[in-house]
């Protein structure tokens, strides 16, 4: 009997207990061009824990531990968490290593990163995917994680764009949640600055500046026929203006299936009116040729609601006048679905 066999077998005697492989897919993973998406997690499984770029200590990740414990689920901690090197939790061959050591572990299911900042772009070279490649597992992360997420997306692997475990709340159980497998759908309130429209497409994207300055690199990434979604933090209009100006010039926004917006806070000082245009009128602006829905607000970056996003996975972004919903393309029954509601706030 072969392993594949076995494992077969093994299921049918332990009846309704799902056995998890490396190939286990959903119908949305199996559509073409769709990414592969990693095993989904259960009690019991591995969460490694890395500082890939800042400098973290223990005790700011210590209520993140705790929760992913109460999960049910085990925990390997990296050896740069709680280590620093100048800005940096460690040289540049040191975070290399620890977040090699985490791709190469079978027994490792999922890599939760601790904090962003920068750092990434330094190391993503370096690394050898032949392990990952063989034992696929979530990577979870935003900010300076969008670095991974590209490289990930490039390579045919599913990933989820969603808080750091330094930011732990009672908002990581829909992390949890869709780890473990449950198809999220998002509705959020529509705004008079949305352009309505239906698309489908893999949804895609990250940190405006981290999109903008991969192209032309190993990790650029194709947006075409993608769901794009954008955010960042404490930048200038002016500059918020320049990035989506390349993004445009680069070809990044005349063939998405939609644009998806979300957080943007300003520098201190920064106003629309100082400026002279919002970030929705700049956004409008470069998008204004092209048919694709667009939509704002999403919670989605650097602010309280973050919600996690499965990236490389077929999703359905519909933007009306009465509402905002994205989906995931998924064979999963409604019941089985995370449902997450954003209003005006």
């Amino acid at each position: 009997m072969n392993r594949k066999q076995f494992v077969q077998a093994l299921g049918l005697l332990l009846g309704t207990v799902p056995i998890l492989t490396a190939t286990s897919q959903t119908t949305a993973a199996r559509l073409p061009g769709a990414c592969v998406q990693p095993p989904f997690l259960f009690p019991g499984s591995v969460i490694g824990i890395t500082a890939t770029s800042g400098a973290v200590s223990t005790d700011a990740i210590s209520a993140g531990i705790q929760l992913v414990r109460s999960w049910g689920y085990q925990v390997k901690l990296g050896r740069t968490i709680g280590t620093r090197n100048g800005y940096f939790s460690g040289t540049d061959e040191e975070r290399a290593a620890d977040l090699q050591d985490l791709l190469d572990d079978p027994q490792v299911n999922a890599i939760w990163c601790a904090r962003g900042g920068y750092g990434l772009v330094r190391i993503i070279d370096q690394l050898d995917w032949t392990g990952f490649r063989k034992h696929p597992k979530w990577i979870i992360g935003f900010s300076d994680v969008t670095v991974l997420h590209c490289q990930l997306h490039r390579m045919g692997f599913a990933s989820i764009h969603g808080q750091m475990l330094a930011e732990a709340n009672t908002g990581f159980v829909q992390t949890k949640q869709v780890l473990e497998g449950r198809p999220p759908l998002y509705q959020t309130a529509p705004l008079a600055a949305n352009k309505t429209g239906i698309g489908e497409g893999l949804l895609v994207g990250g940190n405006l500046k981290l999109l903008e300055t991969q192209a032309g690199t190993p990790t650029d990434l194709d947006t075409r026929g993608k769901i794009l979604f954008i955010e960042d933090v404490n930048e200038t209009l002016y500059n918020i203006d320049r990035m989506l100006c390349n993004l445009k010039r680069s070809g990044k926004l005349a063939e998405l299936a939609g644009l998806i917006v979300g957080g943007f806070g300003l520098a201190k000082g920064e106003t629309a009116a100082n400026f002279g245009r919002s970030v929705s009128d700049m956004v409008l602006e470069h998008t204004s040729g092209y048919a694709y829905p667009v939509c704002f607000d999403f919670a989605v970056g650097h602010q309280p609601a973050n919600w996690p996003l499965k990236c490389g996975v077929p999703h359905k972004l519909e933007v009306t006048g009465r509402i905002v919903r994205l989906v995931e393309l998924n064979d999963a029954q409604p019941a089985n679905q995370v449902v997450l509601v954003r209003g005006n706030d």
